[in-house]
C-alpha cells in the first residue's frame, strides 16, 4: 500500500481531486455528504479556498484509491482543537485489512494540535476512533439555519 500526502503545497491533479470525491462519496455510504460538501472541503484542505489549510491522505493499491482521510485546520488553536478530521473512508472491498488504523496512525501523526471529529453514534468507525483515545465529553447541539 502507498501513501500519499496532498496539502497547499502539494496539490493534486484535477482528475485525482475528481477521484477523491468520487471515492469518499461512494465509500463514506450513509455516513457521507453529497459531493459538493466532500469538494468545498478538499478545497478548504489544500487553500485553494479561504482557509487555514489541511491535508488529505490517500492510501492506494495498484494505482487505485483503497482509503482517504481529509482534516482541515480550524485556526482555533488554544479555545477548540486546531484540525477536525472531516472525512475517513476505507473501499468497501478492503475493509477489516487495517487500511483505516494505518490512515489514522498517518493523520495523527501529521497533524499538530488536538484533533476533532463528528461521528453518528452507529457508525462502525466508532470503534476505531475509540482505539486511538478519541473520546465524546460534549452532546453536540446544532441551530441549522436555511
Amino acid at each position: 500500500m502507498n501513501i500519499t500526502i496532498y496539502n497547499a503545497t502539494n496539490k493534486p491533479t484535477e482528475l485525482e481531486k475528481t477521484k477523491i470525491v468520487n471515492f469518499l462519496h461512494k465509500h463514506l455510504g450513509q455516513y457521507g455528504d453529497p459531493k459538493e460538501d466532500i469538494l468545498n472541503c478538499l478545497s478548504f484542505a489544500l487553500k485553494e479556498r479561504v482557509s487555514f489549510g489541511g491535508f488529505v491522505v490517500i492510501a492506494k493499491e495498484d494505482d487505485e484509491i483503497v482509503g482517504a482521510v481529509i482534516i482541515n485546520k480550524t485556526g482555533m488553536n488554544g479555545y477548540i482543537p486546531e484540525n477536525i478530521l472531516v472525512y475517513i473512508a476505507t473501499h468497501e472491498e478492503h475493509r477489516g485489512k487495517g487500511i483505516g488504523k494505518k490512515l489514522m496512525e498517518k493523520s495523527i501523526s501529521m497533524a499538530s494540535g488536538d484533533i476533532a471529529l463528528h461521528v453518528e453514534a452507529n457508525n462502525p468507525a466508532k470503534k476505531l476512533y475509540e482505539h486511538f483515545g478519541f473520546t465524546n465529553p460534549y452532546l453536540e447541539m446544532r441551530l441549522k439555519r436555511s
